[in-house]
């Protein structure tokens, strides 16, 4: 245990993990059953195009979410770029800057306009007022973010939307298995996109997907993932984004596992919240109890003014620890290329939250010694954060005046 600042690994320490331990970690599955599966594919010499696995997994999902559709695809940017596609969306789609960048990408890369709005600031999550501020005549959408798996208002967003008679879709790429008013995500707005990218809490190697209870928009979507073929058909033609037998075996063997996951992500968040409990400047970021929730994301909040130590140099404190983190998401959509130098914009709450926020190592790999190592560090870190930050600043000028002598420090 680190007892002093100098026991930190930047200022000569050894580092706490001697392997790094990470955000985003793949969860355990059981690799049997995934083996039996993919030789199952092997044997039947179905490897692709909508195959007995991909039909399956399309089943499963639609049944955790609620609907009666669900399309698979290669990875969820694409599933938000096969919704645009057959929703004929032009013009500007208002969305939340405070998500990954894919999610405005995914737009942009398609010809329309991504128009950023700040958060509600209680919640990080895209919100009312803050929607409303920035629709225009232009706007032809709305793409909700449900962040870190919290679900964002989307009662009142329906309503927002169909008041403007635009339609309302939402990212919902963190949100697998999760709730919200007692309803399963999936079944709100005109579709959903799940991610199924290996780091999520369902993984499908690289996978995605589309939910809705619109029977022809499925149908649609279908057809574009698969080259425009099929009884609906579309004047954009189609693309190539199915998933693979490989990918759904994968994704059904961690369907198996999202049960024992959620649980064990949920004892990790309770022993974050009970190791860093009542510690001034670090909090955090809640969920909803009453609601089901996959708890694959613990965000920790930095108060700069209160800990003396800003986020960006806990991360590297972190780093240094062999602990690796993430700034989910920092900078902002907004802040990044090439968003800030086109349509240049200030979303205060946004970039408050999006500067504090630092995801921690969960999941089914991370240990509870683990996580109790990880918030000794965090604690010593934070309660001696200005000497900390003193002992940086001096290293740092060191540095400097050693790579250039005559620069006066």
């Amino acid at each position: 245990m680190k007892r002093s600042v100098s026991d930190l690994a930047v200022f000569g320490g050894r580092p706490e993990f001697l392997n790094p331990i990470l955000v985003g970690q793949p969860n355990n599955i059981d690799r049997r059953r995934f083996f039996d599966r993919m030789n199952w594919a092997l044997d039947n010499q179905w490897l692709s195009n909508g195959g007995p696995l991909v039909q399956e997994f399309e089943e499963r999902v639609a049944d955790l979410a609620g609907v009666r559709n669900c399309v698979a695809t290669c990875n969820a940017t694409a599933a938000l770029q096969l919704y645009a596609r057959a929703a004929r969306l032009t013009g500007e789609i208002v969305m939340p800057s405070m998500t990954f960048v894919a999610t405005a990408h995914a737009m942009r890369w398609l010809g329309l306009k991504p128009v950023f709005c700040d958060v509600d600031p209680d919640t990080g999550c895209i919100g009312v007022p803050q929607v409303e501020a920035v629709l225009t005549e232009r706007t032809a959408a709305i793409l909700g973010v449900h962040l870190w798996g919290r679900a964002c208002p989307v009662d009142e967003l329906e309503k927002v939307a169909a008041d403007r008679g635009i339609p309302l879709f939402f990212d919902a790429a963190h949100a697998i298995g999760c709730s919200t008013s007692g309803r399963p995500v999936g079944g709100f707005g005109a579709v959903e996109v799940f991610s199924f990218h290996a780091t999520k809490v369902v993984s499908a190697f690289e996978g995605g997907a589309v939910v809705t209870d619109d029977d022809e928009l499925a149908g649609q979507i279908r057809a574009l993932h698969n080259f425009g073929i099929g009884p609906y058909g579309h004047e954009a033609g189609g693309t190539n984004a199915k998933l693979s037998e490989a990918g759904a075996a994968m994704g059904l063997t961690s369907l198996d596992a999202l049960p024992e996951a959620t649980r064990r992500n949920e004892e990790n968040y309770d022993l974050y919240r009970a190791e860093l409990d009542e510690l001034p400047g670090v909090s955090l970021v809640e969920f909803d109890r009453r609601e089901r929730n996959n708890y694959q994301y613990v965000i920790v909040k930095i108060d700069e003014s209160v800990t003396g130590i800003g986020r960006d140099l806990l991360q590297e404190l972190l780093a240094a620890e062999k602990i690796v983190t993430k700034r989910y998401f920092s900078p902002a959509c907004h802040e990044l290329a090439p968003y800030a130098t086109e349509n240049p914009v200030e979303l205060p709450h946004t970039e408050n939250l999006a500067r504090s926020v630092l995801a921690v190592p969960t999941g089914t790999r991370t240990t509870a010694e683990d996580i109790r190592r990880v918030c000794g560090v965090i604690r010593l870190a934070v309660t001696e954060g200005r000497t900390v930050r003193e002992r940086w600043r001096r290293r740092e000028n060191a540095e400097h005046a050693l790579a250039d002598p005559g620069r006066v420090v």
